[in-house]
């Protein structure tokens, strides 16, 4: 998903990355859903990881 995410990012609105996008859409979605069904307390720090590897410093 990671990789996905980072061509996507490295080609802001360059549609050539929908599929990209799609995809690491659907990777984050995926491990959130099993989050959740995992451990559903735990969800919003499983999210807030994924903004911070995404986004370091948020």
């Amino acid at each position: 998903g990671r990789t996905a995410l980072d061509r996507v990012t490295a080609h802001p609105g360059d549609r050539s990355v929908a599929l990209d996008l799609l995809a690491a859409d659907a990777l984050i979605t995926l491990a959130l859903l099993a989050q959740a069904q995992r451990a559903p307390g735990e969800l919003g720090a499983f999210a807030t990881s994924i903004l911070q590897d995404v986004r370091p410093g948020t």
